[in-house]
């Protein structure tokens, strides 16, 4: 019932690589990508802030405080400043153009954290020619319909939060009805969910089995334990974003689920 989208045209579930890989080097950096593509990746996974002068970051937090040795809000501090932080101490913040165009052939997962982030991506991917390699999420329905908006050219999106819990609805109550239909007309063609919420269990089997009788993926975050992730594997989730990257590596080669990026 959906599309098909290149960016989700790969065998097997997809290992997604969490910020890069977060349990095992310092998330959100060059080198944490490149370690992640080395190990053989295909989909990574980060987060887009702006700067006050429009320059578009892979970080994570509002804030550069957790993580790098300044602090401040990105969106209120031009380039000139936030470049000056370093990621643990040591590693400069990348740019999500550069983490487009260092390897043409990943896909890369990217949270749209904040309003002022979506004029600067949509500049990033025209300038890489990027989009059938990327996939656009984020916790604001109204900021995921912006993006895709500005984009002006249709480009694989997951379900925002209203859509997520519309899903959730429908297979706690059989999936088939007018709700199902209306996810359907939507044409998301993933669902990218926890496995569960505030103590409610959001990723079951009833959920993975309503959202593939509309032709949706689900991709569940953020997972590091193998025995969760064998789980998932059973319940035939079509792919899991974690920060354990050797860990998920290993579960999936285990089951002969593993597709490595070509060398």
């Amino acid at each position: 019932m959906h599309r098909r989208f290149a960016f989700l045209d790969h065998p097997g579930p997809l290992a997604f690589a969490h910020r890069g890989g977060a349990a095992e080097g310092r998330e959100n950096t060059m080198a944490a990508f490149s370690r992640a593509v080395d190990l053989g990746y295909t989909y990574l996974e980060t987060d887009a802030h702006a700067t006050s002068d429009g320059v578009l970051l892979a970080f994570h937090d509002h804030t550069l405080d957790r993580v790098t040795d300044r602090r401040g809000r990105i969106s209120e501090l031009p380039y000139r400043e936030v470049s000056k932080a370093r990621i643990g101490g040591r590693d400069e913040i990348p740019l999500i153009e550069d983490l487009l165009g260092t390897w043409p052939d990943v896909r890369v997962n990217i949270d749209v954290k904040e309003t002022p982030a979506i004029l600067p991506l949509a500049r990033a991917i025209r300038r890489t020619g990027a989009y059938d390699r990327i996939c656009l999420t984020s916790f604001s329905d109204l900021r995921l319909e912006q993006a895709r908006r500005v984009l002006g050219r249709e480009v694989c999106w997951s379900l925002g939060p209203r859509g997520v819990a519309a899903l959730r609805t429908a297979a706690l109550g059989g999936g088939y009805g007018r709700l199902l239909a209306r996810l359907a007309q939507a044409g998301a063609p993933c669902a990218q969910v926890p496995i569960g919420f505030r103590g409610l269990r959001v990723t079951t089997r009833a959920l993975v089995r309503t959202a593939h009788a509309i032709g949706m993926q689900v991709h569940v975050w953020t997972v590091d334990d193998p025995g969760w992730m064998g789980r998932l594997l059973d319940l035939g989730v079509d792919g899991i974003m974690t920060d354990n990257i050797t860990g998920l590596r290993d579960m999936l080669k285990s089951r002969g689920q593993w597709h490595p990026r070509a060398q």
